[in-house]
């Protein structure tokens, strides 16, 4: 607790300013104003803020001007990824540099899915991108952030301000106990053994079982088996002197594509955090399909469902895709009727809302533990 030299508190100043609360929604898509539109809480309107092209540059440029006096203010911006996804950021970072620059007494950026995500760890000689990503926003003026299902939870220690990594499975979880009847028959799954956790804790929180899909569809016939285009064998092993060989390790190989679990006659639910290319969960629901699952459902944070995703789901066995509208994909649902969306825009309202009125955080992630 400090005090100003007219000798007024920390948490007096807050309510001077508790009703200097002002939300601007990016334009990327017309969704994420409608996002912004059903954060429902008790403050002045969404202000719409449309960046415009410059007309005498080529390429074009995004351009943003702020309608709407910041000074003193606590200033929520909300942007939803869309397809072009680098001018996101971009408008993302030029929006909180001019709200900065306007002197705004706090920025926050409620990004529920965030850009880059999956390239978080370092691959050969690539980059972590999150990382730089999260310097930029950081470096432009951003004092908070607001994201929700993070796809590693190690992104939160790449920024230099303070991040609510904020949960949907409570909405997805309601969305099985009252869309599903008989969930109660129902078995949790993970594709991978790397979305385990996930699942064990919808699993736990259901009381239901689980199953774990292990390996890779293996063809006989393939050019792989019979040696052609096997790579030569190692002579020797790498040394740094003629006394010190250094070991190497034998080669990953997964096994034959596997169930651990007992999916027969049950309803399969398959949970992840990211739904984009959908190859995988097509073939992990033909896998259940073949071991007796009569119906199958894939519950996901952020449908992203690029490229030929809605085709495909269409096609497969897949009866029924769930995911929530942190990502625009109203294209993919007229694509395809089987995409259904849970709108956790009430979340985000009671987050914005906290922070603003300096209140606890804990209440959004009670019963969430370490591993969850």
């Amino acid at each position: 607790r400090s005090a100003d030299p007219g000798g007024v508190a920390g948490w007096d100043i807050m309510n001077v300013t508790k009703g200097g609360l002002v939300i601007f929604t990016a334009n990327s898509t017309p969704s994420g104003r409608e996002l912004a539109r059903r954060i429902r809480i008790s403050c002045p309107p969404a202000v719409l803020v449309a960046p415009s092209l410059s007309p005498r540059s080529a390429p074009p440029e995004t351009r943003v001007q702020i309608q709407e006096s910041v000074r003193g203010k606590d200033v929520f911006i909300i942007q939803t990824v869309s397809r072009d996804v680098n001018s996101t950021i971009m408008e993302l970072l030029i929006m909180v540099y001019a709200c900065r620059t306007s002197c705004a007494r706090s920025i926050t950026g409620v990004v529920p899915y965030f850009p880059y995500s999956k390239q978080c760890k370092m691959r050969k000689r690539g980059s972590v991108v999150s990382k730089l990503l999260a310097s930029m926003m950081c470096k432009a003026g951003l004092t908070h952030l607001i994201a929700m299902d993070l796809h590693q939870k190690e992104i939160q220690g790449f920024f230099d301000v303070p991040v609510d990594n904020l949960r949907a499975s409570p909405f997805l979880l309601q969305y099985i106990q009252e869309e599903i009847p008989d969930y109660r028959n129902a078995v949790i799954v993970a594709k991978s053994p790397a979305s385990a956790k996930r699942a064990q804790s919808f699993a736990e929180r259901l009381r239901l079982g689980i199953a774990v899909i292990h390996g890779e569809a293996q063809d006989a016939e393939s050019d792989l088996v019979d040696g052609r285009h096997s790579p030569p064998a190692l002579k020797s092993v790498a040394a740094i002197h003629p006394g010190l060989e250094i070991p190497l390790l034998i080669p990953k190989e997964k096994p034959p594509i596997t169930v651990v679990g007992d999916v027969g006659g049950r309803i399969a639910i398959i949970v992840d955090d990211i739904i984009d290319d959908v190859v995988s969960f097509v073939a992990s629901a033909e896998t259940l399909k073949e071991r007796g699952a009569y119906k199958i459902f894939v519950m996901a944070t952020h449908g992203i469902l690029s490229s030929d995703a809605p085709r495909l789901i269409e096609e497969s066995a897949i009866d029924e895709v769930v995911v929530t509208n942190t990502v625009p994909h109203e294209i993919q649902k007229l694509r395809c009727p089987k995409i259904k969306t849970v709108d956790i825009s009430m979340i985000l309202s009671e987050a914005i809302r906290r922070i603003h009125n300096g209140e606890s955080m804990s209440y959004l992630f009670r019963n969430i533990g370490v591993d969850d």
